[in-house]
Parts: structure tokens; sequence; C-alpha cells
């Protein structure tokens, strides 16, 4: 049996100023800070012990790792950082004021660009102040799979080969795995290994700074789910 930790980073700085975050590099908050150490004392409190770590390559997700993993006595467990890891790219949305949008573009449209599976939100242009295109982490990229915009869906196909070529031979081995990330990378993550239909998906959200504890057997079956809080 190996088990299989998911953490949405604590609040980010933006998630308390109500913007569109994606891409974009921003710091926790101070709430944000105390939610990943929250998280790896309940970690330690349930017992857990990992083998490896992965993570975005995004300050919030890096940190909560790192919180929840010096709270749990585990600092020194292996990490690797992967930009297939990232939160979803919101394209021209990022930087911009989530209520400013919707009285600008209206409440419906968007709850689309938001929530729907498969709608792009606008693409970013390249010479915007929120733009990845030159962003020395991403520069051994091509660049043509930087992407300027994402929807769950595309989330989801960048987000799989991470999980086909590292953590699910992981788990197969039987080693235990935390991975700290985004709110849609793990959904996108939790649509695959639940089977979730591409429409109960949108209902399914993460808490910031909640573990969400998967236990698989030696088929990658989910033999049980828990949310430590």
């Amino acid at each position: 049996m190996s088990k299989l930790v998911l953490i949405r980073h604590g609040q980010s700085e933006w998630n308390l100023s109500n913007q569109f975050t994606g891409w974009v590099d921003v710091n926790l908050s101070d709430k944000g800070v105390e939610e990943a150490k929250k998280a790896g004392r309940l970690i330690k409190e349930a017992g857990l012990e990992f083998d490896q770590a992965y993570t975005s390559v995004l300050t919030r997700a890096i940190k909560t790792l790192h919180f929840a993993l010096e709270e749990s006595g585990q600092l020194w467990v292996p990490e690797t950082k992967s930009w297939r890891l990232n939160e979803r790219h919101y394209g021209a949305l990022q930087g911009l004021n989530k209520a400013e949008t919707a009285e600008k573009y209206g409440d419906e449209q968007v709850h689309i660009w938001r929530r729907s599976y498969d709608v792009l939100p606008p693409v970013l242009a390249d010479d915007s102040e929120f733009s990845q295109a030159n962003d020395r982490r991403y520069a051994n990229l091509d660049p043509h799979i930087v992407p300027k915009a994402e929807n769950l869906k595309v989330t989801l196909d960048r987000v799989m080969p991470f999980w086909e070529d590292h953590i699910a031979p992981d788990l197969l081995a039987g080693k235990n795995v935390i991975i700290a990330a985004h709110g849609n990378s793990l959904r996108a993550l939790t649509k695959y290994i639940e089977n979730i239909s591409d429409e109960d998906i949108m209902d399914v959200e993460m808490k910031t700074g909640e573990p969400v504890v998967y236990t698989f057997d030696d088929k990658l079956n989910v033999v049980s789910k828990e949310k430590l809080d």
C-alpha cells in the first residue's frame, strides 16, 4: 500500500487580494504560511512518512512544501520541482481583480472562464507584465509548449506526463509521495485519480493548506481517501 498526499498551497498574497494568479509568481500571505505549517503538523499527527516530494516551480507551492515537511520533521525528503505541476495559466486574466473582471465582462462569462472544463480564457500577450515569455525558469523549454492560456482540460494534458513518468512509478514501487501544488493542477490530478467526469470536476474544490491522503493498492486503485483537518 502506497500513499499520496496532495496539498494545495497556503493562501497567497493574490488569493488575499482576489486577483487571478496562474503562472505569476506571488508569495504566501501570513495566513498561507500558517496554513502550510498546520498541514505539516497534521501530517505528523497522522504518522505519514514520505519517500519523495514534488512541487511546481512557483514560490507559493515550494514554500508550502518546505513548511509542511519542516513541521513534520521531513525536510530532508528528496524533492523535485516541475513546471508541469504549475497552476493553470489564466491567460490575459492574470493579474486582474476577479470582482472587477466580473463587472467588466459579466458574472456568467467570468464563471465560464474560471469553471468550464474546456473553454480557454483570453490569451496573454508576450509583452504583458504578467507574461512568462522571458522568465528564466522556463528558458530550457520549447517556447511552443509554454502556455499563454489554459483551461482545466489543457492543464490535465500538461500534468499527465509528469504523473506517468514520475509519480505513478514511485507509487507502484511502494513509495509514499507528497505533492504541494495548486488548485487546478491538483484538481486535474484528482480528476484522473478518481475518474471524475468533465461535468462533476467543476464542483470539486481544493482548500488551501488541507492535506488530502490517498491510499493505493499495487495496481494504483484507490483504496481510501481522507482529508486531514
